[in-house]
């Protein structure tokens, strides 16, 4: 089947060359064995390529199962794929079969395979080298004939290099790698994909199908669109049912597109899931080195005006220590601060080791986040799913923390 033929068959709106190149590298993959790994943002379409090299390949008859990595729980995650024997764990009240024994004959699509633990990397590699596995719970090794596909919208080499992913199992799953372009990259499909959800709303909502003027048409183009394709659906479908008057002009649409001003500016890229956690975090640090710095310059100030006998201090020395010290500190203003003249009172080198003293804590950014989640889980009782709100990161991030710093709660 062409390009064209694939398109139609599965509903993919556009023309670009880079859309082209994975649709074309999917078909020619499609009847061997090998493993697939589609890389891509969040909203450009992965999930629909799996399906393109399963419906083309020799076993189109077979099962396509799709699991969600990231969805499932990391303390069930290999029972879900490899399935588990009866009272393998609490719970476990009869045997089961994981989806790489539904699946044999067919071909299992891993979405999210960023977000594997570490322990199940394991097992999917020995899978994708000899097609075996053991159920959680058993001894026997079970034999599976599955195509493994597999997609990230992450960074994989930046998970390897944070010693998150393994390295062997990313050049196992990426035998043939399939990129697919963001939606910025095709600014010649975006008015396409526009017309074509809007008619689809129409058709569904039975009211006419929104139009837009030559303006909006170049707002829409020139936009960002972070979320991709998945953005430009959702808005889409908001201006269908929200819009009585069904041609826009630049004016309205603007009102859609989410902080339309900084559409130019190049995206923030994060290879960690704690999103906001870690932005505060670095600022406390920022706070933390900068009050460091300025003790150290206190201390120099004030040792080099220990050191030269000086009692009483004026001009740009008098302004810094005005800045930087206070009274309970152990220098005291000589009359009104503006008068910039200030007399030392009571310092020796025994107090300005002491002050040194008060700011060496650790630094370590594995020391200060421990303390945060222990400090969050506290808050909360040990309630995870409300330490990890707090913290702003994810329930499974924050378990996979737990672990690693054996933090008992």
């Amino acid at each position: 089947m062409d390009i064209q033929g694939i398109k139609q068959r599965f509903e993919i709106i556009g023309n670009s060359p880079g859309l082209n190149r994975a649709i074309e590298v999917a078909v020619q993959v499609a009847p061997t064995d090998l493993s697939v790994l589609i890389t891509g943002e969040s909203g450009t379409g992965k999930e629909i390529f799996p399906q393109i090299i399963h419906q083309n390949s020799t076993r189109k008859h077979g099962k396509y199962i799709a699991v969600n990595c990231g969805a499932i729980p990391e303390g069930t995650i290999d029972s879900e794929l490899f399935g588990h024997e009866k009272g393998a764990f609490t719970g476990a009240l009869s045997d089961r079969k994981g989806y790489f024994q539904e699946a044999d004959g067919g071909t299992i699509f891993l979405d999210e395979i960023g977000e594997l633990p570490l322990s199940t990397q394991v097992r999917l590699l020995r899978v994708l080298e000899s097609g075996e596995f053991i159920k959680v719970g058993s001894s026997q090794v079970i034999k599976t004939n599955v195509r493994v596909i597999a997609a990230s919208n992450v960074m994989i080499p930046k998970a390897i290099e944070d010693g998150r992913f393994r390295e062997d199992l990313y050049y196992r799953l990426n035998t043939v790698p399939i990129n697919i372009p963001p939606l910025r990259q095709r600014p010649e499909d975006i008015y396409l994909l526009f017309r074509k959800f809007a008619r689809d709303f129409a058709d569904k909502y039975r009211m006419p199908p929104v139009r837009l003027d030559e303006e909006a048409k170049m707002l829409l183009v020139n936009y960002r669109w972070p979320g991709n394709v998945r953005q430009l659906k959702n808005i889409t479908e908001q201006i269908s049912i929200i819009e009585k008057n069904r041609d826009l002009t630049a004016e309205v649409l603007r009102n859609y597109l989410p902080a339309f001003s900084a559409q130019n500016l190049p995206a923030l890229f994060s290879s960690r899931s704690e999103g906001s956690f870690t932005n505060e975090r670095e600022i406390l640090y920022k706070v933390l080195f900068d009050m460091k710095r300025d003790m150290n310059d206190l201390k120099k100030l004030v040792l080099d005006l220990m050191e030269n006998n000086e009692t009483t201090i004026s001009g740009e020395k008098a302004r810094i220590i005005h800045d930087l010290y206070d009274e309970e500190k152990g220098v005291q203003p000589a009359g009104e601060p503006a008068g910039k003249t200030f007399q030392l009172h009571h310092i020796s080198k025994e107090n300005i080791q002491d002050t040194e003293e008060l700011v060496e804590e650790s630094l370590s950014l594995e020391d200060k986040e421990r303390e945060l989640i222990e400090k969050a889980l506290e808050k909360y009782n040990g309630k995870r799913k409300y330490a990890a709100e707090e913290l702003g990161i994810s329930e499974r991030t924050l378990y996979r923390k737990i672990k690693e710093y054996n933090i008992n709660r």
